[in-house]
């Protein structure tokens, strides 16, 4: 009886400790609710999906409207793999949006800037609606242009990023003239490399060895060349024959990843220009394998690959009333 009776106790006891937690949550969301009402800001709380293309990963999540687009500090934040939720770039799909298509996305790199295109970014994307509505094919509509994304019998997703684009204005790369290699004095060195546009800027330098290719050195200092006003990515490119290459890139905003889809997109458009690839190619990244397609000029390149839902969770956000 006696265990009985602590057991009786103990249950009392929680129940009483539940109460005084709910009404603890209770007077906190009014606490909260008044200082939001004084000072103009809301707090909210944000769900979003963590997702990975072969290692690039991102923040997925619909962003509401009528609240101001998170601010750069707030994305590093988010961003920080210690004190957030960590990842390479953040993908906000729009809430209510009402123009051509399938829906609208923005991206936003690690560092807090908004920039122009993702691959593996919109390929997740893609993914996160079918699983929302069960359709395989979109129009995408991003600060680039439309994208088109299917999703495949297995499991894997493409998506069309247009025809890649080699005038240098489009990167925007300041040079004399439109050529197939370019040569920069780069950090005291001479550096010979291919530069395209897949809605966003790449440089493609061959190398013998992606292995012992200079990555993170090399590639921050062309952020650092005044021919690049935004900055540029930087693929090392290694080819193993037509229909293979192995890269590593060095991403503006980010650093080098694991996988980048566009990154992938410009190693093969630019091995193609230099007459070292045929019509599809496996590029393997150090966090897997991504497949392009291109016939070559006049048509569309198409990027396919495996993508990975990681977890659902909650961020809180604070946004100033309008």
């Amino acid at each position: 009886m006696e265990a009985d009776q602590l057991n009786l106790l103990w249950t009392l006891l929680l129940v009483v400790q539940q109460g005084y937690i709910e009404k603890f949550r209770t007077a906190q969301m009014i606490q909260d609710k008044a200082q939001s009402a004084g000072n103009g800001i809301r707090t909210m709380k944000l769900h979003f999906t963590k997702m990975h293309g072969i290692g690039n990963d991102f923040m997925v999540m619909r962003w509401p409207s009528g609240i101001g687009l998170p601010s750069q500090a707030l994305v590093r934040r988010w961003a920080d793999r210690r004190r957030g939720a960590g990842f390479d770039q953040l993908m906000l799909i729009e809430e209510d949006y009402q123009g051509p298509g399938d829906g609208a996305y923005r991206v936003f790199n690690a560092d807090g800037n908004e920039v122009e295109q993702c691959g593996n970014g919109v390929r997740c994307v893609a993914q996160f609606l079918a699983a929302e509505s069960g359709a395989d094919r979109f129009k995408l509509m991003s600060a680039s242009g439309a994208v088109e994304a299917r999703i495949l019998a297995d499991g894997q997703v493409s998506v069309n990023l247009g025809e890649p684009n080699f005038v240098p204005a489009a990167l925007p790369f300041e040079v004399e003239g439109e050529a197939a290699t370019y040569d920069l004095r780069i950090g005291g060195r001479k550096v010979q490399f291919g530069a395209v546009s897949l809605g966003n800027p790449h440089a493609v330098i061959s190398t013998d060895s992606v292995d012992e290719a200079p990555v993170g050195i090399l590639g921050a200092e062309f952020q650092e060349h005044s021919a690049f006003a935004r900055g540029v990515n930087v693929g090392f490119m290694e080819v193993q024959d037509a229909a293979r290459i192995r890269l590593r890139v060095f991403e503006r905003g980010v650093g080098e990843t694991l996988a980048c889809g566009t990154g992938a997109a410009a190693a093969v458009a630019v091995g193609r220009r230099w007459g070292l690839l045929g019509a599809r190619v496996d590029v393997s990244l150090p966090g897997g394998v991504l497949e392009v397609s291109w016939q070559g000029s006049g048509s569309p390149l198409w990027l396919s690959g495996p993508t990975t839902w990681v977890y659902e969770g909650q961020i809180e956000y604070e946004s100033t009333k309008e």
